[in-house]
């Protein structure tokens, strides 16, 4: 029973119709009352790799942003309760968009586990029930992944992984959604204001099952940094929820990277170089380069990685599952490493192969 393989058969993917990356760069400008230091985030924005950026709220009745006269974030920063209303809203139908978009690639009968994870917003019942409800799943077995943040995605696939591993009829829905763009603060720091640069909404939906076909999940690894635990956090403000992400984190993870312990948790005995699939979550620029840098890695290694930042930006959970969708469609055999990371600094992940 534990020799039996796990399948990503499929993963489909949904962003909001709304593109803000351009209105939050105006915006952001509009804050930062020092010439120079606006000049800098200027310079730094266009250096980020993001072209567009997706946001679930609505455009103003004369098409602008959300930042604009008449739109969410207008005449001051709304409350958490606010937040969560629109959460509550909008999370369901952008998650179901993805489904949607998963049963065009492969039939959804007979799902007998749900797994969901987001960790930018909370609703009870909860949103896997409410998923749930809406496919009419009555009976299905839920799991709800909270609150883990950009590594949230692995957790939610290897808990599929040991289901379909220890029942060979499971097929296990998995879905991860993320509304960033519900958590705009006021700031006015060059460095926080890149930080929420990056940042915007997406789902995908992945089935899991023991059906010899796109991707099987193997070795899974969880890697705490040492004294990392200040370098990325979230906390509940009565604003929304609010992110610290200290410049710090891409050397921290480029000298872990280094270290052969560290490699051989993540690549095994193979040489990093060697795999040629990577899906490594697109936590900004910086984030990929050090890994590159980090594993000695060539200059195309994370191009997957790196168009789906330029697409969407970094869509926390969301984003590991994009770039292994993107990875299923080239068709390309031998091994792939998926890896994210997280609060703690924690990096997690998993080998993958091509099956079938």
């Amino acid at each position: 029973m534990s020799d039996r393989r796990a399948c990503i058969n499929a993963i489909g993917c949904a962003v909001p119709d709304q593109d803000v990356h351009v209105a939050f760069i105006n915006w952001a400008s509009r804050q930062i009352t020092d010439e120079r230091a606006r000049s800098l985030f200027t310079r730094m924005a266009e250096r980020s790799g993001i072209n567009h950026r997706w946001s679930v709220l609505p455009p103003v009745d004369a098409g602008g942003s959300p930042v604009d006269p008449g739109g969410f974030y207008a005449d001051a920063m709304p409350s958490t309760s606010k937040r969560m209303q629109l959460y509550h809203r909008f999370a369901p139908p952008l998650a179901l968009r993805a489904i949607e978009d998963l049963r065009a690639r492969t039939a959804l009968d007979g799902i007998t586990h749900m797994v969901v994870a987001s960790c930018t917003g909370f609703v009870a019942p909860g949103i896997d029930q409410i998923i749930a409800d809406a496919l009419g799943l009555a009976g299905v077995e839920r799991t709800l992944v909270g609150f883990m943040g950009c590594y949230a995605a692995v957790a939610a696939l290897r808990t599929a992984r040991h289901i379909v591993r220890s029942e060979p009829q499971a097929r296990v829905l998995v879905v991860t959604v993320e509304l960033s763009s519900l958590h705009l603060q006021p700031e006015q720091q060059v460095e926080r204001l890149l930080m929420m640069l990056q940042f915007g909404d997406g789902a995908a939906a992945a089935l899991v099952s023991a059906e010899d076909h796109g991707f099987a999940m193997d070795a899974p690894f969880a890697i705490n940094l040492e004294a990392s635990a200040d370098l990325i956090r979230w906390e509940i403000g009565d604003t929304g929820f609010v992110m610290h992400l200290s410049g710090e984190v891409p050397s921290r993870i480029q000298a872990a990277l280094r270290d052969d312990g560290i490699r051989e948790k993540i690549c095994g005995s193979s040489d990093p170089a060697s795999i040629g699939n990577w899906a490594v979550h697109a936590g900004g620029r910086s984030i990929l380069d050090a890994v590159q840098n980090g594993l000695d890695l060539g200059p195309d290694a994370l191009s997957v990685s790196r168009g789906v930042l330029g697409r969407n930006g970094n869509m926390s959970s969301a984003t590991l599952m994009f770039i292994l969708h993107d990875l299923l469609q080239k068709e390309r055999r031998g091994n792939g490493v998926a890896l994210a990371f997280g609060p703690g600094v924690a990096a997690e992940g998993f080998r993958f192969s091509r099956a079938g």
